[in-house]
């Protein structure tokens, strides 16, 4: 059987680097990127350096040719950190290279497009949820971003949507938006002991590597992503099966058939004793 061609920008990246061992294993991966090493030094086995950034896309659309799908996890990080223009200007770019990136998959016709989103695209919500003034946010929740960071990934998602519909180009491009979670073991080490909290947004933000994995496979062979009115597009929260869970993924069980493995009350309950027994005065 043919292996599905596979592309992932970004590839020295955190996101993709937990990708990168399960879909080297499935399909005939090309990783891209900036430059021929990881953030910790290390070379990425077959990488292609290439500019997602460049205004002429021939080297872009080299890359994406003969591809069934992009996985998108290209990212500019501001050298300026405690700089909020230079963080706006940085995301600008985001912006523009996730169209440079829709644009020539579309002029290859690449199968799909999936985007490394963010739940940060919606982050205006999580104070009030974890105030107790809302339960829950859902893919059709209108965006809100209290960030430059997330306002980008609010513009990747509505850009994929329009090129979904297909009249700008002439025919639809078919993207997934998946806004990831947590992607991560520490994220309980950053609460204080007892702080109840800052567990519940831990542990309902938690996604295991390989839960992620699963989640951008489904994303990648699905065959039929289109929505009731025919578009073939689809906003995702990327979480294992959270107990603490304050973002739906129904919509991934639905239409992706996203079927997480892994429970951050199960993988931290030690851990949730401990915060019980500190919130609780030790007792």
């Amino acid at each position: 059987m043919t292996r599905r061609r596979v592309v992932l920008t970004g590839a020295g990246g955190t996101i993709a680097g937990g990708l990168l061992p399960y879909l080297r294993e499935r399909y005939d991966l090309l990783p891209l990127d900036v430059r021929e090493t990881d953030r910790q030094g290390r070379p990425i086995e077959g990488v292609r350096v290439v500019d997602l950034l460049a205004a002429d896309r021939t080297a872009v659309r080299e890359a994406f040719r003969g591809a069934d799908a992009v996985v998108h996890c290209g990212f500019v990080r501001s050298a300026r950190a405690d700089d909020p223009v230079a963080r706006l200007w940085a995301e600008l770019e985001n912006v523009r290279m996730a169209a440079n990136v829709y644009l020539a998959a579309w002029e290859e016709e690449v199968r799909r497009v999936v985007v490394a989103s963010s739940n940060h695209a919606a982050d205006y919500y999580e104070d009030l949820i974890l105030d107790g003034e809302m339960d829950v946010v859902t893919p059709e929740t209108k965006t809100a971003s209290y960030g430059f960071y997330g306002w980008a990934k609010e513009a990747y998602e509505d850009l994929g949507f329009t090129l979904a519909v297909g009249r700008e180009l002439g025919r639809p491009l078919e993207n997934v938006q998946v806004r990831i979670g947590a992607p991560r073991e520490t994220d309980l080490d950053r609460c204080a002991p007892g702080d109840l909290r800052c567990m519940r947004r831990a542990l309902g933000a938690y996604l295991s590597q390989r839960d992620m994995a699963s989640l951008f496979i489904r994303a990648i062979e699905t065959e039929d992503i289109r929505d009731e009115h025919g578009v073939p597009y689809a906003i995702v929260y990327g979480v294992s099966d959270n107990p603490h869970a304050f973002w739906s993924i129904a919509n991934a069980r639905r239409r992706l058939g996203y079927r997480p493995e892994d429970s951050s009350e199960v993988r931290f309950h030690e851990r949730v004793g401990e915060f019980i027994r500190a919130a609780r005065g030790g007792h």
